[in-house]
């Protein structure tokens, strides 16, 4: 398969070590400014580490440490998103979202979540007593003692979103090296020669968006890390589409200081999501899921929205997070050697990635150039006119997802075909339907086959 490649060859100006959200984000935000970009991801294809697997929310930063870096760059890519979806074709569901306090414990703590809120600039959160909460979501457990609403809460689609960001990149010259794995790295004074399992490349600069293995690429190119990664994993499940009818907002818990805990929430494919779980664990390759802990999540959703209750599960899935030994992001940067790390991005990655785009262009000097080439992506929204909705879509090959003919072979004669099922999926919805591959797995296989691999 010939991979994304612009008219000059190399040495490039930015090497974008990574190719989760962040990673697509920012060699989005280089290409734009004009620079020679290439973005190196190790893996057969984008998005196949921690970004492919989250809750797909788009934040406020209402809960998020007020005057962090974190905050400015999550409201900072938050604004842009929002600025830039229409363009980009990118869906979003505005549900809103209400954090809810289940015990007395729990109430006590609004007020803190609520100060917190304003002193972050979030000032449309309201207090909701539990008569006004359940007003709004009658399916919720009466038990519930009140709420906070936080409008600005919504979902948003996590796949497409970073390939938006590639395909705009790739529009404006920039290349991918997929399936090409950063060995080591030597940097002479003026320029960096990056060893790679697919040769040498050679960039003016190196931002390093590497996600879980964030730390050991700082180790391999500058001889030391400033981070360790200490993976977080999350468990999900994915209930079949008539559970989405019974919630509108987004419920979200009261948070604890490890983690901001389990979410309940539509999907932008029309479904109803809880997770995730917060497990420490030392594999940052793989992302097992328990079935006790499937069963847990499944009962506390129960116990949350009770009709829920015998509701079919469509998939189970887990993901990784790439937590530190500290809370916040390890942004690194060392001028002199032209490097700049973007570390320990966790559960905010999907609603800061343009804001962390935006911070490493100017961190390295690089202006935006207002000109844009709109490189907009299929809808795979659930609440929007879908292809099976136009007519000439050929054949339904997904029943389950209602995923055409036509969207497949879109999805190949895009600008950056998949390479793995997991990279179809991403693209078109195909097989993660209710038989999750059951009935059109063995179609689907034979026609990544032929077109990726004939």
């Amino acid at each position: 398969m010939t991979e994304a490649t612009p008219s000059h060859a190399g040495p490039f100006d930015v090497a974008v070590i990574g190719g989760g959200v962040v990673g697509c984000a920012t060699a989005r935000r280089f290409a734009l400014s004009g620079a020679r970009v290439v973005l190196i991801e190790k893996a057969a294809d984008i998005l196949e580490g921690a970004s492919k697997g989250n809750s797909a929310l788009l934040h406020t930063g209402f809960d998020a440490p007020t005057g962090s870096v974190e905050l400015a760059l999550m409201q900072r890519g938050r604004d842009e998103y929002l600025a830039i979806r229409e363009s980009l074709n990118l869906p979003l569901l505005e549900t809103g979202g209400m954090v809810v306090a289940w015990s007395e414990e729990e109430e006590a703590k609004l007020d803190a979540i609520e100060a917190q809120a304003r002193a972050n600039g979030v000032h449309d959160v309201r207090r909701l007593g539990a008569a006004e909460a359940l007003a709004r979501e009658p399916g919720l457990a009466p038990t519930l003692r009140a709420a906070l609403l936080v409008p600005g809460e919504h979902v948003i689609d996590a796949w497409s979103a970073p390939l938006a960001y590639l395909f705009q990149a790739i529009a404006h010259g920039a290349a991918v090296r997929r399936g090409t794995e950063v060995l080591g790295g030597r940097f002479d004074g003026a320029r960096w020669r990056l060893e790679t399992s697919a040769g040498a490349i050679e960039a003016t600069s190196v931002i390093n968006c590497a996600g879980l293995y964030g730390d050991h690429v700082e180790r391999l190119c500058l001889g030391d890390a400033s981070f360790e990664i200490r993976p977080r994993k999350g468990q999900f499940v994915v209930f079949d589409k008539p559970a989405a009818k019974l919630l509108r907002t987004i419920i979200l818990p009261v948070p604890t200081e490890r983690t901001k805990g389990v979410v309940l929430c539509r999907t932008i494919w029309g479904n109803l999501l809880v997770g995730p779980t917060a497990e420490e664990q030392q594999e940052r390759d793989r992302a097992t899921v328990e079935q006790a802990t499937l069963e847990a999540l499944i009962a506390r959703a129960v116990e949350i929205l009770p009709g829920l209750a015998g509701m079919p599960v469509n998939a189970v899935y887990a993901g990784l997070r790439s937590a530190t030994e500290q809370k916040h992001y390890r942004l690194r940067h060392e001028p002199e050697r032209h490097w700049l790390s973007l570390g320990g991005i966790r559960s905010t990655g999907l609603t800061a990635a343009l804001g962390l785009a935006a911070y490493a262009a100017e961190r390295l000097g690089f202006a935006q150039d207002a000109a844009q080439h709109a490189a907009p992506v299929p809808n795979l929204a659930e609440h929007e006119e879908r292809d099976w909705q136009r007519p000439g879509y050929d054949a339904i090959v997904c029943h389950c997802e209602l995923v055409t003919r036509r969207e497949i072979a879109a999805a190949f004669d895009g600008p950056l075909p998949p390479t793995t099922l997991g990279g179809l999926k991403r693209r078109t919805r195909a097989t993660m339907g209710r038989c999750q591959g059951f009935y059109c797995g063995a179609q689907v296989r034979q026609i990544l086959a032929e077109r990726a691999h004939g």
